[in-house]
């Protein structure tokens, strides 16, 4: 199982291209993540697959 970020780090979407926060693993390819929905104003948590994400600046 590989695992390119830790828990507490930024990442970037590489679909739409929000940052969140790294939660926990929940698979070996699954990230559950935190991001801040901007439209609503509040904090929601999402599982999204580790392809899918890449550092944040």
């Amino acid at each position: 199982m590989r695992r390119l970020f830790r828990k507490g780090e930024r990442v970037r979407s590489k679909i739409d291209g929000k940052v969140m926060e790294v939660l926990k693993y929940l698979k070996s390819n699954l990230v559950e993540v935190k991001l801040f929905d901007q439209q609503s104003k509040e904090v929601r948590t999402d599982k999204v697959k580790e392809n899918n994400l890449s550092k944040a600046a």
